[in-house]
C-alpha cells in the first residue's frame, strides 16, 4: 500500500505542475537561407547583459500580479480591452497583464514628440535639405568610427556578409546611421514609450498598439522582462533599432549563444543583414549613381536640395532595398554614402 499511495501521490503532483504551465506562443523563428541560428534551443544562454534581465522567473506572473490596474492607466477602457484581447488571443495571464501595466509611466515628452505642433500656412521648399541632413552623418568622426566598428567586429561583418549576401559596408553603415555604431541606442523604457503611444496619441496609435502587442509576445518568447529593454521614444530597439515587429520576423541569434540580443554587435550586425536580405538586397548590384539632369522617370529618378542647387540621382533596386528600413530618400542616400566613404577608408587603411 506504502508502494501505490507514494507512486499516486508522484502522479498528482506531476499533473499539478502541467497544469501550472501556460502554453507558449510558438516562435516566430527567421527563415534565413544558410544559417537557421534560432532553431538551436540546446545552447545554454549567456550571462545577463546590460539591457536584458534574463531570469525567467523575474519575467513570469509570479513577478507582476495584480488582480487589477492601478496607477497611469487604471482608468484606461483601452487598456482594459487590449489586456483582455491579449488573453483571449494568447493566452496571457490577466493577473500578469494587470500588475506589468501597473507599472507603465505615461511618458509627457513622448506624447509632444508624437503630436507636432501643425505648421500654419504653404509648406515652403527647404533649400539645403540634403546638405544639412548629408552633414550629420557623413563626419569624419563617422567614417572613422565606422572603420573601428568594422575592425572590432570583422569576423561577425564577414559572416554576415557572406551568410546573407550583403555587401559588408552597408551593414556597418545602418548601424552607425541608426545609433552612431551603438553609443546612442537610447534610453527610454521600451515598455513605457510603447505604452504610451499606444493609449495617450491619435496620429498612429493603431500601429504602436500593433507594435505593444509584438513587444509583449517577444518578450514572453526571449523570457525577456518586458520593463528592461530600452530604445527610442518611438519603440525601436538595439544596435540596428528594430520595432518588435521587425525583432520578431527579422532579428537573428548569430553569436549562436541561444538567444536574440539586437544590444549585442555581433547579433545585431546578423539581424542587419537579414533584414536586408529578406527585403531583396542583390549582393554587388549598384544602389545609386548622380546624373546631370532628371530623366522624369518618378520611379528610377531623385532629386535632392543642396545650397548649391539640385542634386539629381538614378537608383537602382538596393536603394529601394535601403528605403524599405526607412522610407526616405535622404536617409537611403546617407546610408549609401556613408557606406561608401567607410569602405574606401577601411580598405585604404590597411
Amino acid at each position: 500500500m506504502t508502494f501505490i499511495a507514494n507512486q499516486l501521490l508522484k502522479s498528482i503532483v506531476l499533473l499539478l505542475a502541467g497544469c501550472s504551465s501556460a502554453p507558449k506562443e510558438p516562435q516566430n523563428l527567421n527563415t534565413a537561407t544558410v544559417l537557421e541560428p534560432n532553431q538551436i534551443s540546446s545552447i545554454p544562454r549567456a550571462p545577463e547583459q546590460p539591457y536584458l534581465n534574463l531570469d525567467l522567473e523575474s519575467a513570469g506572473t509570479g513577478h507582476y500580479f495584480a488582480n487589477k490596474v492601478t496607477g497611469d492607466y487604471s482608468q484606461s477602457l483601452a487598456l482594459h480591452n487590449f489586456i483582455q484581447n491579449l488573453v483571449q488571443k494568447y493566452n496571457f495571464s490577466e493577473a500578469y497583464l494587470n500588475g506589468l501595466f501597473s507599472t507603465a509611466n505615461r511618458l509627457d515628452y513622448v506624447i509632444k514628440l508624437e503630436s507636432p505642433v501643425p505648421s500654419v500656412g504653404p509648406v515652403k521648399p527647404s533649400i539645403g535639405s540634403w546638405t544639412r541632413y548629408r552633414d550629420k552623418f557623413l563626419t569624419e568622426a563617422h567614417i572613422n568610427n565606422g572603420v573601428q566598428f568594422w575592425r572590432d567586429h570583422s569576423s561577425a561583418v564577414e559572416r554576415a556578409s557572406a551568410t546573407y549576401h550583403v555587401d559588408p559596408e552597408y551593414i556597418v553603415a545602418i548601424i552607425g546611421v541608426e545609433t552612431y555604431f551603438g553609443k546612442n541606442i537610447g534610453k527610454t523604457s521600451t515598455f513605457d514609450a510603447l505604452t504610451t503611444l499606444s493609449f495617450d496619441t491619435y496620429r498612429r496609435s493603431q500601429y504602436f498598439l500593433s507594435e505593444l502587442e509584438h513587444f509583449l509576445l517577444m518578450t514572453r518568447e526571449e523570457g525577456i522582462d518586458p520593463r528592461k529593454p530600452v530604445g527610442s521614444w518611438a519603440g525601436a530597439m538595439g544596435l540596428g533599432q528594430f520595432m518588435p515587429s521587425s525583432f520578431r520576423r527579422l532579428a537573428v541569434d548569430f553569436d549562436l549563444n541561444g538567444r536574440r540580443d539586437i544590444w549585442n554587435p555581433e547579433d545585431a550586425i546578423g539581424s542587419v543583414a537579414h533584414y536586408f536580405s529578406r527585403s531583396g538586397w542583390q549582393l554587388n548590384d549598384p544602389v545609386t549613381f548622380k546624373s546631370t539632369h532628371s530623366s522624369n522617370d518618378a520611379g528610377n529618378d531623385i532629386e535632392l536640395s543642396t545650397y548649391q542647387g539640385n542634386e539629381y540621382w538614378i537608383i537602382h533596386p538596393n536603394f529601394k532595398v535601403i528605403k524599405k528600413y526607412n522610407n526616405s530618400n535622404k536617409y537611403a542616400m546617407a546610408v549609401h554614402q556613408l557606406a561608401k566613404a567607410i569602405k574606401l577608408r577601411y580598405f585604404g587603411d590597411r
